[in-house]
């Protein structure tokens, strides 16, 4: 479609702004705030492309209203608009299983690192696949609505890449500096792609995976020095050969909230620390309250059922339920022995509604 002058073509136009602006600071190579300024303007380009499909199909009409009134929420004095989870919401099914867990992923951890000061560069490498999958259904999105006549491909080139990469003992000492804000990031990265099905996780649209094999034989001089090859576009003994290559430098994907060997049910918690110290009185009740004392794990119907403590407990989505690892009954165990804290203790401290940090108990327990 040929949009005139108007206010549809205002927004789309916005929208193609933030995207292409997006990109232009994810390249530039002194960059140092990348992955944050990227996620958050591709969801602005995101919204204002929503924003401009409803515009054009059912009129200006895309803003939330009171409760109960047929009047619009006012933000100083400005209609409120449809967030973009909203905007996913009412654009239905005509996206992609894929493409909508691409965008969720990026919308709660755009609203996780508003709120954190991270100074690494490990943020851009792990999520590098996702953030080329968001660009890549934003364009084929816009297209899908708009036309070809609105793509960037035109507009947008590779980066280049420097040559020495980091060796595995660099990564490694770079992993042990993480800030406490970027590891509370990095898990929840874990768990979100632990949560996908396999499907999705293997999907172009939620991450692409780029393999970089340079070009050396067999090559004419008019070839193009960068080829993106499409993996539905490829011959059966192309994928069979592109699958022989990737089994040796696979990345280990994280998969342990399906896979429950070894875990633990809450009642198997609570008869672990009987059996350690009979006549304790360690009840279901003082295990509920300890966890969430703790903050091992979030509520029943918390919006992010994964933002579990990895290191004791995880989310099983299959069962919706939640199991636990050997650690947690181990750490309870030896906070009731060492008499830092009492069965009473606990339950007094959460009817009187306190938190525990478990890192400063973690530290009392191994001065």
């Amino acid at each position: 479609m040929k949009l005139r002058k108007g206010t549809t073509k205002s927004i789309l136009d916005s929208a193609i702004d933030a995207a292409l602006l997006a990109v232009e600071i994810y390249n530039k190579p002194r960059t140092t705030f990348r992955s944050e300024a990227y996620i958050s303007m591709m969801i602005i380009a995101w919204t204002r492309l929503f924003h401009a499909y409803f515009n054009y199909t059912i009129g200006d009409k895309y803003y939330y209203k009171r409760k109960g009134s047929n009047r619009y929420e006012l933000i100083d004095g400005e209609k409120k608009t449809w967030d973009l989870s909203t905007c996913i919401a009412k654009y239905g099914t005509s996206l992609k299983e894929p493409v909508k867990k691409n965008l969720d992923f990026f919308i709660k951890l755009r609203n996780k690192i508003e709120h954190r000061h991270i100074d690494k560069k490990e943020l851009d490498i792990l999520i590098f696949g996702e953030c080329q999958s968001l660009l890549y259904n934003f364009e084929n999105t816009l297209i899908k609505i708009f036309g070809n006549d609105y793509a960037l491909n035109e507009s947008l080139v590779y980066s280049l890449q420097l040559s020495h990469l980091r060796t595995k003992e660099q990564l490694i000492a770079s992993k042990t500096a993480l800030s406490k804000d970027l590891k509370n990031i990095v898990n929840y990265i874990e768990k979100y792609r632990s949560g996908l099905a396999d499907h999705v996780f293997s999907s172009q649209e939620y991450s692409i995976k780029l393999l970089q094999i340079p070009k050396i034989s067999n090559t004419k001089r008019s070839d193009l020095a960068v080829e993106f090859v499409r993996w539905d576009e490829l011959s059966t003994n192309d994928q069979e050969a592109y699958q022989k290559v990737t089994a040796l430098i696979k990345d280990k994907r994280l998969s342990i909230e399906a896979a429950n060997v070894g875990k633990l049910k809450p009642s198997d918690v609570v008869k672990s620390v009987n059996d350690a110290i009979p006549n304790s009185s360690f009840k279901m009740t003082t295990h509920t309250y300890l966890w969430k004392l703790l903050k091992i794990r979030p509520s029943v119907n918390a919006d992010d059922p994964f933002d579990t403590n990895t290191e004791y407990c995880h989310y099983d989505e299959v069962h919706d339920d939640y199991v636990y690892r050997d650690a947690w009954p181990d750490l309870i165990i030896l906070l009731l022995e060492s008499e830092r804290k009492s069965v009473k203790d606990i339950h007094t401290a959460y009817s009187e509604g306190e938190e525990w940090d478990i890192s400063s108990l973690l530290n009392e327990l191994n001065p």
